[in-house]
Protein backbone atom coordinates (compact mmCIF):
# COMPACT_ATOMS: atom_id res chain seq x y z
CA UNK A 1 0.00 0.00 0.00
CA UNK A 2 0.98 3.48 -0.87
CA UNK A 3 0.97 6.40 1.26
CA UNK A 4 0.16 10.02 0.00
CA UNK A 5 0.30 12.91 1.91
CA UNK A 6 -1.24 15.99 0.86
CA UNK A 7 -0.91 19.21 2.71
CA UNK A 8 -3.56 22.06 3.11
CA UNK A 9 -6.18 19.31 3.44
CA UNK A 10 -8.16 22.08 5.26
CA UNK A 11 -8.85 24.05 2.04
CA UNK A 12 -10.15 23.51 -1.21
CA UNK A 13 -7.87 22.07 -3.06
CA UNK A 14 -6.12 20.31 -0.28
CA UNK A 15 -9.45 18.24 0.43
CA UNK A 16 -10.23 18.00 -2.83
CA UNK A 17 -6.99 16.37 -3.40
CA UNK A 18 -7.80 13.90 -1.11
CA UNK A 19 -11.52 12.97 -2.36
CA UNK A 20 -9.97 12.79 -5.75
CA UNK A 21 -7.47 10.05 -4.63
CA UNK A 22 -10.27 8.65 -2.57
CA UNK A 23 -12.05 7.69 -6.12
CA UNK A 24 -9.33 5.15 -7.20
CA UNK A 25 -9.15 1.53 -6.98
CA UNK A 26 -5.76 1.19 -5.73
CA UNK A 27 -5.12 0.73 -1.93
CA UNK A 28 -3.53 3.62 -0.73
CA UNK A 29 -3.35 5.55 2.83
CA UNK A 30 -3.69 9.15 2.93
CA UNK A 31 -1.88 11.16 5.57
CA UNK A 32 -3.43 14.91 5.75
CA UNK A 33 -1.61 17.83 7.07
CA UNK A 34 -3.05 21.30 8.34
CA UNK A 35 -2.30 24.32 11.03
CA UNK A 36 -5.41 24.02 11.92
CA UNK A 37 -6.84 21.42 14.40
CA UNK A 38 -10.85 22.15 14.19
CA UNK A 39 -11.06 22.01 10.61
CA UNK A 40 -12.73 19.76 8.01
CA UNK A 41 -9.60 17.80 7.14
CA UNK A 42 -9.85 14.83 9.52
CA UNK A 43 -12.68 13.90 7.30
CA UNK A 44 -11.13 13.28 4.09
CA UNK A 45 -8.00 11.41 5.18
CA UNK A 46 -6.55 8.17 6.99
CA UNK A 47 -4.43 10.01 9.05
CA UNK A 48 -4.42 14.04 9.98
CA UNK A 49 -1.43 15.63 11.26
CA UNK A 50 -1.29 19.31 12.62
CA UNK A 51 1.34 20.96 11.20
CA UNK A 52 3.65 24.32 12.27
CA UNK A 53 3.07 27.07 9.46
CA UNK A 54 5.52 26.55 6.46
CA UNK A 55 7.32 29.87 7.30
CA UNK A 56 8.19 28.66 10.89
CA UNK A 57 11.57 28.28 11.67
CA UNK A 58 11.33 24.69 12.33
CA UNK A 59 9.26 23.50 9.33
CA UNK A 60 11.36 21.69 7.27
CA UNK A 61 12.80 19.69 10.36
CA UNK A 62 9.52 18.96 11.16
CA UNK A 63 8.37 18.20 7.94
CA UNK A 64 10.74 15.70 7.17
CA UNK A 65 10.24 13.89 10.22
CA UNK A 66 6.59 13.14 9.53
CA UNK A 67 7.92 12.20 5.96
CA UNK A 68 10.01 9.41 7.62
CA UNK A 69 7.64 8.31 10.25
CA UNK A 70 4.56 7.18 8.02
CA UNK A 71 6.92 6.47 4.91
CA UNK A 72 5.02 8.60 2.53
CA UNK A 73 5.81 7.53 -0.98
CA UNK A 74 3.89 10.59 -2.90
CA UNK A 75 3.66 14.10 -1.13
CA UNK A 76 1.34 16.74 -2.89
CA UNK A 77 1.09 20.63 -2.33
CA UNK A 78 -2.56 21.88 -1.44
CA UNK A 79 -1.64 25.30 -0.89
CA UNK A 80 1.05 27.94 -3.00
CA UNK A 81 3.24 28.60 -0.09
CA UNK A 82 3.96 24.69 -0.16
CA UNK A 83 4.62 24.64 -3.15
CA UNK A 84 7.07 27.08 -3.34
CA UNK A 85 9.12 25.42 -0.10
CA UNK A 86 8.99 22.32 -1.20
CA UNK A 87 10.03 23.20 -5.25
CA UNK A 88 12.82 25.04 -3.50
CA UNK A 89 14.18 22.48 -1.30
CA UNK A 90 12.67 19.42 -3.31
CA UNK A 91 16.71 17.44 -3.13
CA UNK A 92 16.29 17.65 0.78
CA UNK A 93 13.01 16.28 1.29
CA UNK A 94 13.24 13.27 -1.28
CA UNK A 95 16.06 12.58 0.69
CA UNK A 96 13.27 11.06 2.76
CA UNK A 97 12.32 8.72 0.12
CA UNK A 98 9.78 10.48 -0.39
CA UNK A 99 8.57 11.76 -4.40
CA UNK A 100 7.56 15.38 -4.82
CA UNK A 101 4.51 16.61 -7.07
CA UNK A 102 5.60 20.16 -7.97
CA UNK A 103 6.10 21.99 -11.25
CA UNK A 104 9.04 23.31 -13.33
CA UNK A 105 11.11 25.83 -10.07
CA UNK A 106 11.15 27.83 -13.09
CA UNK A 107 7.75 27.93 -13.81
CA UNK A 108 6.62 28.73 -10.26
CA UNK A 109 9.20 31.76 -10.13
CA UNK A 110 7.69 33.25 -13.39
CA UNK A 111 4.24 32.46 -12.04
CA UNK A 112 4.67 34.23 -9.26
CA UNK A 113 5.09 37.68 -10.09
CA UNK A 114 2.24 38.35 -12.67
CA UNK A 115 4.37 41.17 -14.23
CA UNK A 116 7.73 38.95 -15.14
CA UNK A 117 5.06 36.02 -16.40
CA UNK A 118 3.27 39.03 -18.81
CA UNK A 119 7.17 40.16 -19.57
CA UNK A 120 8.30 36.77 -20.58
CA UNK A 121 4.66 36.34 -22.63
CA UNK A 122 5.97 39.22 -24.91
CA UNK A 123 9.27 37.77 -25.33
CA UNK A 124 8.04 34.57 -26.68
CA UNK A 125 5.30 36.11 -28.74
CA UNK A 126 2.91 34.86 -27.41
CA UNK A 127 -0.66 36.16 -28.57
CA UNK A 128 -2.25 34.96 -25.74
CA UNK A 129 -1.19 37.73 -23.28
CA UNK A 130 -3.67 40.48 -22.11
CA UNK A 131 -1.41 44.12 -21.98
CA UNK A 132 -0.62 45.01 -18.85
CA UNK A 133 0.76 48.50 -17.17
CA UNK A 134 2.76 49.13 -14.05
CA UNK A 135 1.84 53.22 -14.64
CA UNK A 136 -0.65 54.02 -11.64
CA UNK A 137 -1.63 56.69 -13.32
CA UNK A 138 -5.66 56.88 -14.10
CA UNK A 139 -5.54 59.45 -16.99
CA UNK A 140 -3.31 56.71 -19.01
CA UNK A 141 -4.93 53.26 -17.49
CA UNK A 142 -8.43 55.44 -18.75
CA UNK A 143 -6.91 56.04 -22.17
CA UNK A 144 -5.12 52.14 -22.63
CA UNK A 145 -7.70 50.17 -20.89
CA UNK A 146 -10.69 51.89 -20.62
CA UNK A 147 -13.58 51.69 -18.13
CA UNK A 148 -13.93 50.13 -15.77
CA UNK A 149 -10.38 48.41 -15.55
CA UNK A 150 -8.34 45.62 -13.22
CA UNK A 151 -5.87 46.16 -10.95
CA UNK A 152 -3.79 43.18 -9.76
CA UNK A 153 -1.46 41.96 -7.17
CA UNK A 154 1.83 41.11 -8.59
CA UNK A 155 2.60 38.23 -6.29
CA UNK A 156 0.16 34.96 -6.24
CA UNK A 157 -2.31 33.02 -7.76
CA UNK A 158 -5.95 33.33 -8.42
CA UNK A 159 -8.45 36.33 -8.34
CA UNK A 160 -7.96 37.01 -4.52
CA UNK A 161 -7.05 41.07 -4.37
CA UNK A 162 -8.07 41.85 -7.78
CA UNK A 163 -10.00 45.39 -7.73
CA UNK A 164 -12.34 46.55 -10.45
CA UNK A 165 -11.57 50.17 -10.54
CA UNK A 166 -14.88 52.66 -12.34
CA UNK A 167 -14.16 56.00 -11.03
CA UNK A 168 -11.32 58.45 -10.31
CA UNK A 169 -12.38 58.81 -6.89
CA UNK A 170 -12.18 54.75 -6.00
CA UNK A 171 -8.30 55.00 -7.75
CA UNK A 172 -7.32 57.61 -6.08
CA UNK A 173 -8.81 56.15 -2.21
CA UNK A 174 -5.98 53.56 -3.36
CA UNK A 175 -2.99 53.57 -1.02
CA UNK A 176 -0.16 54.66 -3.23
CA UNK A 177 2.19 52.13 -1.04
CA UNK A 178 -0.42 49.45 -2.49
CA UNK A 179 -0.44 50.99 -5.79
CA UNK A 180 3.60 49.57 -6.50
CA UNK A 181 2.61 46.11 -5.75
CA UNK A 182 -0.56 45.76 -8.51
CA UNK A 183 -0.20 46.11 -12.23
CA UNK A 184 -3.34 46.86 -14.31
CA UNK A 185 -4.97 45.50 -17.26
CA UNK A 186 -8.04 45.94 -19.47
CA UNK A 187 -11.07 43.98 -18.78
CA UNK A 188 -11.06 40.86 -21.44
CA UNK A 189 -14.27 39.13 -22.33
CA UNK A 190 -17.04 38.19 -20.53
CA UNK A 191 -17.96 36.64 -17.35
CA UNK A 192 -19.52 33.73 -18.86
CA UNK A 193 -16.87 32.89 -21.30
CA UNK A 194 -14.30 32.36 -18.57
CA UNK A 195 -12.16 28.58 -18.91
CA UNK A 196 -9.95 26.67 -16.67
CA UNK A 197 -8.38 24.03 -18.17
CA UNK A 198 -6.17 21.38 -16.66
CA UNK A 199 -3.35 19.72 -18.54
CA UNK A 200 -0.52 17.16 -17.68
CA UNK A 201 2.06 18.30 -19.29
CA UNK A 202 5.67 16.49 -19.58
CA UNK A 203 8.47 19.50 -19.13
CA UNK A 204 9.21 18.71 -22.69
CA UNK A 205 6.83 21.72 -24.43
CA UNK A 206 3.72 18.73 -24.67
CA UNK A 207 1.04 17.21 -22.69
CA UNK A 208 -0.72 14.08 -22.85
CA UNK A 209 -4.08 14.84 -21.28
CA UNK A 210 -6.35 17.93 -20.99
CA UNK A 211 -9.58 18.61 -19.69
CA UNK A 212 -11.55 22.16 -20.13
CA UNK A 213 -14.29 23.36 -17.65
CA UNK A 214 -16.57 26.57 -18.13
CA UNK A 215 -16.80 28.23 -15.16
CA UNK A 216 -18.29 30.72 -12.88
CA UNK A 217 -16.20 31.92 -9.78
CA UNK A 218 -17.26 32.46 -5.96
CA UNK A 219 -16.64 35.15 -3.98
CA UNK A 220 -13.44 33.67 -2.80
CA UNK A 221 -12.33 33.42 -6.09
CA UNK A 222 -12.55 29.24 -6.31
CA UNK A 223 -14.61 27.64 -9.07
CA UNK A 224 -18.30 27.96 -7.71
CA UNK A 225 -20.13 26.28 -11.00
CA UNK A 226 -18.97 24.14 -13.72
CA UNK A 227 -19.35 22.88 -17.13
CA UNK A 228 -17.92 20.27 -19.10
CA UNK A 229 -16.65 21.98 -22.57
CA UNK A 230 -14.52 20.60 -25.95
CA UNK A 231 -10.72 20.43 -25.00
CA UNK A 232 -9.95 20.55 -28.47
CA UNK A 233 -11.07 24.07 -28.79
CA UNK A 234 -8.23 25.07 -26.07
CA UNK A 235 -5.47 22.26 -27.08
CA UNK A 236 -3.62 24.39 -29.50
CA UNK A 237 -3.47 27.33 -27.23
CA UNK A 238 -2.42 24.80 -24.36
CA UNK A 239 0.15 23.71 -26.72
CA UNK A 240 1.61 27.05 -27.51
CA UNK A 241 2.03 27.86 -23.75
CA UNK A 242 4.02 24.48 -23.13
CA UNK A 243 6.02 25.39 -25.80
CA UNK A 244 7.31 28.28 -24.36
CA UNK A 245 7.01 27.40 -20.29
CA UNK A 246 7.68 23.47 -20.42
CA UNK A 247 5.50 23.09 -16.93
CA UNK A 248 5.68 19.55 -15.67
CA UNK A 249 2.87 17.34 -14.36
CA UNK A 250 -0.71 18.93 -13.06
CA UNK A 251 -0.82 22.13 -14.13
CA UNK A 252 -4.24 24.76 -14.66
CA UNK A 253 -4.42 27.51 -17.54
CA UNK A 254 -7.12 30.16 -16.93
CA UNK A 255 -8.69 31.55 -19.99
CA UNK A 256 -11.31 34.33 -21.56
CA UNK A 257 -12.63 33.96 -25.10
CA UNK A 258 -13.14 37.09 -26.59
CA UNK A 259 -13.50 38.60 -29.98
CA UNK A 260 -10.08 38.13 -31.01
CA UNK A 261 -9.25 34.58 -29.77
CA UNK A 262 -8.16 32.99 -26.31
CA UNK A 263 -6.87 35.32 -23.44
CA UNK A 264 -4.76 33.90 -20.84
CA UNK A 265 -5.73 34.94 -17.45
CA UNK A 266 -2.67 33.29 -15.55
CA UNK A 267 -1.24 29.69 -15.28
CA UNK A 268 -1.48 27.92 -11.88
CA UNK A 269 1.92 25.58 -11.81
CA UNK A 270 0.07 23.20 -9.49
CA UNK A 271 -3.29 21.26 -9.24
CA UNK A 272 -6.34 24.12 -8.89
CA UNK A 273 -9.55 23.91 -6.88
CA UNK A 274 -11.59 22.67 -9.19
CA UNK A 275 -9.63 19.31 -9.24
CA UNK A 276 -12.36 17.26 -7.54
CA UNK A 277 -14.69 18.20 -10.25
CA UNK A 278 -12.53 17.16 -12.71
CA UNK A 279 -12.40 13.73 -11.01
CA UNK A 280 -16.06 13.51 -11.09
CA UNK A 281 -15.68 13.97 -14.51
CA UNK A 282 -12.91 10.90 -15.28
CA UNK A 283 -10.07 13.68 -15.16
CA UNK A 284 -8.40 12.49 -12.37
CA UNK A 285 -4.88 14.56 -12.28
CA UNK A 286 -4.16 13.84 -8.64
CA UNK A 287 -4.33 10.10 -8.98
CA UNK A 288 -2.30 10.57 -12.63
CA UNK A 289 0.53 12.67 -10.06
CA UNK A 290 0.59 9.74 -8.09
CA UNK A 291 1.19 7.32 -10.85
CA UNK A 292 3.78 9.54 -12.26
CA UNK A 293 5.44 9.93 -9.59
CA UNK A 294 5.67 6.32 -8.51
CA UNK A 295 5.49 4.76 -11.95
CA UNK A 296 7.92 7.99 -13.83
CA UNK A 297 4.87 7.18 -16.71
CA UNK A 298 2.80 10.17 -18.26
CA UNK A 299 -0.90 9.33 -18.40
CA UNK A 300 -3.09 8.99 -21.30
CA UNK A 301 -6.08 10.80 -22.40
CA UNK A 302 -8.99 9.87 -20.09
CA UNK A 303 -12.42 9.36 -20.99
CA UNK A 304 -14.31 12.44 -19.98
CA UNK A 305 -18.12 12.88 -19.33
CA UNK A 306 -19.59 15.59 -19.97
CA UNK A 307 -22.25 17.36 -17.60
CA UNK A 308 -22.07 20.42 -15.18
CA UNK A 309 -21.30 20.91 -11.51
CA UNK A 310 -22.24 23.21 -8.65
CA UNK A 311 -20.59 23.64 -5.47
CA UNK A 312 -22.78 24.14 -2.18
CA UNK A 313 -22.20 24.32 1.23
CA UNK A 314 -22.75 20.95 3.46
CA UNK A 315 -22.41 19.75 6.52
CA UNK A 316 -19.39 16.96 7.96
CA UNK A 317 -19.66 15.86 11.46
CA UNK A 318 -17.27 14.42 13.81
CA UNK A 319 -19.16 12.02 16.88
CA UNK A 320 -17.13 12.07 19.80
CA UNK A 321 -15.47 8.41 20.43
CA UNK A 322 -16.65 7.98 23.87
CA UNK A 323 -18.21 5.95 25.93
CA UNK A 324 -21.50 6.71 28.08
CA UNK A 325 -21.61 4.26 31.54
Amino acid sequence: MRTILVSGAAGIVGYGILRSLKRSSRPMKLVGTSIYADSVAPGFCDVFERVPRTDAPDYLDWFLALLREHQVDVAIPGIDADMYKWADRRAEIESTGTKVVTNSPDLIAKCSDKWAFYERQLELNLRYAIPSYLDMDFDFLTETCGLPFLLKPRRGFGSKGIVVVATAEQFAGIDPATKTTLMAQPIVGRDDEEFTVSAFCDGLGSFSAIMALRRKLSREGFTEKAEVVDQADFSDAVRDLCRGFSPVGPTNFQFRKTDHGLKLLEINPRISSSTSIRAAFGYNESLMAVEMAIENRMPVQPDIKRGRAVRYTEDHIFYEDRVHL
